[in-house]
């Protein structure tokens, strides 16, 4: 009674329903979220034109191994039986959903953007 949800993510995503925000979904969402913020943080600074930027190979480094760091501290940090015994696939769902969301509002917002996100698909 009460305990069958925890709040982990306060920011929402303002474009959808209120109800859809409302909705219990996996904390790999979450998850997903943060990992696609570390390609935000790698190569914005560049986008934007600020002097003294990382080269694109550097902040792709970066951005790996945060990713990696990430994984692993919220991998051993998360309560037993939460995540499922193998969360990659869903892992993968949700950062595919995370990318096209962030695609979607770069090219109604920030069209010089569009690269980021874009980078969340391989090949």
């Amino acid at each position: 009674e009460g305990d069958d949800a925890t709040i982990i993510d306060f920011e929402g995503e303002p474009a959808r329903p209120l109800a859809w925000r409302r909705a219990k979904r996996t904390p790999l969402r979450d998850a997903a979220g943060m990992l696609r913020s570390f390609d935000y943080v790698a190569h914005s600074e560049r986008l934007l034109g600020v002097p003294g930027s990382v080269p694109e190979w550097a902040g792709d480094a970066w951005a790996s191994a945060a990713k990696e760091e990430f994984w692993a501290a919220y991998r051993g940090a998360i309560q037993p039986g939460i995540l499922p015994a193998d969360p990659a696939p869903l892992l993968d769902l949700a950062l595919l959903e995370k990318a096209v969301y962030e695609l979607r509002y770069e090219l109604n917002n920030r069209p010089s953007w569009v690269a980021i996100p874009l980078r969340a698909f391989p090949g």
